[in-house]
């Protein structure tokens, strides 16, 4: 059965069945079904389904026409039917995984997800976790659910863990060229998913187990959470000790070993880096250990939409206003520039602590022409002099690289850049302050 599965795999003869269709999955799709695999996508959204079997993308990174070419070959089909599943040789679970309120591990569309696949399981198949969990998850829930239909690990079907690495916006580094992790219940597991994967992927790096290969993942983003945490920190330092924190920072840079610069921003924002570290941290509060380094650059985190209001509020102290009543502009509410995700972005943390205090908001972003904020829909403003000369202070919270921001500076009473998008302007004037 082995030698089967892998012969259709490099025949590029096994169908496929990836299920999620979000900012994972679509993409994961589109690089299978581009290399020659009939792909079926399943979705609990009947909008995401007819979306696709319309030729269509709701993902920044991949266009609508990709879709259409493989929909009108008859190599990408979205459904909502689990049934299909009995159709497909290799199933990939691409669902969301966030945090509860209480900041532990939300895996209930992991747990639907295979309860779909537990339905349908069949000999020759093989089953692989994309979505971010805890180490542990893949052994220790999904395998059991598995087997209870009678049929055996690395016998009769295989599993394995494969994180993704999604970068929203990243023209660089896609699917197809960023190397993938890989580690199986068995190594026949992992034989079989590395096989699936050098299908379409440049390069895949086994690991002995699906718990290294979670742990991988969380390592990775816990690594930029830190860091990321360290120089916040500093930037706080440097607004007490009255220094430039982008000149610390672009100094210590030259440094050509030793150092990699992190900046900060008015917080973290994403599916990934705000999340995945307290999955961690979770599992090992279970083993009765305390990780100290996440939690601590957690609150560090957390806690910077708060010292950006403080910092807009002294802005406008200074200035003989107070932030009640005062016109603020927001420009950018995406997580980072150049996309339309706004999931976790502080920009709207910035929103609610800001509105709570009195303001009056607007916002600007070309990539997101509309948010949900204290149950009502506000649409992005269009960007004008008008609007720039009207408004006491205007604050860059996403440094979208489609701004123009000398024209910005030069039209604006006061800006407040948090993320040092102005550094190219010229200007002596002192309307510009600096995280």
């Amino acid at each position: 059965m082995l030698k089967n599965l892998l012969k259709k795999i490099k025949d590029r003869k096994a169908k496929v069945g990836i299920i999620g269709l979000g900012y994972v999955g679509l993409p994961l799709a589109v690089e299978i079904g581009e290399v020659g695999f009939r792909v079926i996508g399943f979705d609990i959204s009947s909008i995401k389904v007819n979306l696709v079997n319309a030729g269509k993308s709701d993902i920044d990174d991949v266009a609508d026409s990709s879709v259409a070419n493989l929909v009108k070959s008859g190599k990408l089909i979205a459904t909502t039917d689990p049934k299909l599943l009995r159709q497909v040789d290799t199933v990939s679970i691409c669902v969301p995984t966030p945090l509860s309120k209480t900041k532990d591990p939300d895996v209930s569309y992991i747990l639907a997800a295979v309860k779909w696949i537990q339905q349908y399981l069949h000999k020759e198949m093989l089953v692989i976790l994309e979505s971010t969990t805890y180490p542990g998850t893949s052994e220790d829930m999904i395998l059991p659910l598995l087997e209870e239909s009678g049929l055996r690990v690395g016998r009769d079907f295989y599993l394995a863990f494969s994180p993704e690495r999604v970068d929203p916006g990243n023209q660089r580094y896609t699917t197809q060229n960023t190397p993938r992790v890989v580690g199986g219940i068995t190594p026949q597991c992992t034989k079989v998913a590395k096989t699936f994967y050098e299908q379409f992927i440049s390069a895949v790096h086994p690991v002995s187990s699906t718990r290294a290969a979670e742990t991988v993942k969380l390592l990775e983003n816990t690594f930029r959470s830190v860091n990321i945490g360290l120089v916040n920190e500093v930037a706080l330092m440097c607004d007490k000790l009255n220094l430039d924190v982008w000149e610390i920072i672009d100094a210590a840079a030259t440094k050509p070993f030793g150092f990699m610069p992190f900046y900060p921003g008015p917080g973290l924002g994403g599916h990934c880096i705000p999340i995945d570290p307290h999955y961690l941290s979770w599992k090992l509060k279970s083993l009765n250990y305390s990780a100290r380094f996440i939690e601590l650059a957690g609150d560090v985190n957390s806690h910077m939409p708060e010292y950006v209001v403080e910092r807009i509020r002294r802005v406008l102290n200074s200035r003989g206003k107070s932030v009640k009543g005062s016109k603020i502009l927001l420009l950018g509410v995406a997580y980072k520039r150049d996309i339309k995700d706004t999931r976790e972005s502080p920009a709207l943390d910035v929103i609610k602590l800001l509105e709570g205090s009195g303001a009056k908001l607007f916002y600007n972003d070309p990539f997101v022409p509309e948010i949900h904020w204290n149950d009502s829909i506000h649409r992005s403003s269009r960007l004008t002099p008008t609007l720039l000369k009207r408004v006491d202070l205007a604050v860059i919270l996403t440094d979208h690289t489609t701004y123009n921001y000398q024209w910005i500076v030069d039209n604006t009473g006061v800006v407040f850049d948090t993320r040092n998008a102005t550094k190219n302007v010229r200007t002596n004037r002192s309307n510009l302050i600096l995280l």
